[in-house]
């Protein structure tokens, strides 16, 4: 009886011992957090148009490109108008190595009015592929020649992938793309664009070529008759002599007789 007493009392303090261990594993276990709704997906704002600058200070190395642009205004005109999904361009950008080739002073010497007209010179208004250039009817017009068609014109010549560009003054490569999208182009170009209406002075038109004046007409002296009463009797210079004409000194002898003779007959029928 004793043994069966301590095995049943074993049995309960083993059962006792289980069920205490089970209670605190139970008590002990971390309480998982109440899983929060996942937050709803940002849909995506929808794509501004191209902002020149900014692809500019992104590929880097145009940092005086960019500063004329936002000095001239330039930049504002171009992001104002790509607004407009119709409207497209292509730039020319010369890095800060190609300004740095310019010749010192080249830039100081311009105003705010003349450095807008260099800059647009370098934009067309129309998107151009550099497949594009192969077939381009030139010159082409630039933003700089909108005021007056015909101003401020480019050559742009295509072989294969290089595009070259002319201004009269400078040759200019296309060196690389930069950035298009079916609105805008950017590419590099190794110098920068210098049109010869900014750097190279017009002669200036010549003046209407006036009617040639008629010379004034002489008109010839008359005679001068010179009679031996008039003429001086002695003169300390020299003096042309008078020609008397014999036939004219004779008929005035006669004329004398003749005019006596009258006295002479009018005196003697008087006296009769």
């Amino acid at each position: 009886m004793t043994k069966q007493a301590l095995f049943s009392l074993s049995l309960v303090l083993v059962f006792l011992f289980h069920c205490t261990k089970a209670l605190g594993q139970h008590a002990h276990a971390p309480t998982l957090p109440a899983v929060s709704p996942a937050p709803p997906a940002d849909v995506p704002a929808p794509p501004g148009p191209p902002d020149v600058t900014k692809i500019l200070q992104k590929v880097g190395g145009f940092a005086i490109l960019v500063r004329l642009l936002k000095s001239t205004g330039v930049a504002d005109q171009l992001k104002g108008q790509l607004n407009d999904s119709n409207i497209r361009f292509t730039l020319f950008a010369p890095n800060d190595n190609a300004f740095s080739n310019l010749k010192a002073g080249t830039l100081n010497s311009l105003n705010n009015d003349k450095k807008v007209r260099l800059i647009q010179f370098h934009i067309l208004p129309t998107y151009y592929t550099l497949a594009n250039f192969q077939t381009v009817s030139n010159p082409l017009r630039t933003q700089a020649g909108d005021n007056k068609p015909g101003d401020y014109p480019l050559n742009v010549t295509s072989t294969g992938s290089q595009a070259n560009i002319s201004t009269g003054l400078v040759n200019a490569t296309v060196t690389g793309t930069l950035f298009s999208n079916f609105q805008l182009a950017i590419y590099q170009v190794d110098k920068v664009l210098l049109p010869l209406d900014l750097f190279v002075s017009k002669p200036p038109s010549p003046a209407p070529a006036l009617a040639p004046a008629l010379a004034p007409t002489k008109s010839k002296p008359k005679p001068k008759t010179t009679t031996a009463a008039n003429s001086p009797k002695s003169s300390s210079s020299s003096t042309t002599p008078t020609l008397v004409d014999s036939g004219a000194v004779l008929s005035l002898a006669k004329h004398g007789i003749l005019v006596s003779m009258g006295i002479a007959v009018f005196v003697a029928a008087f006296s009769l």
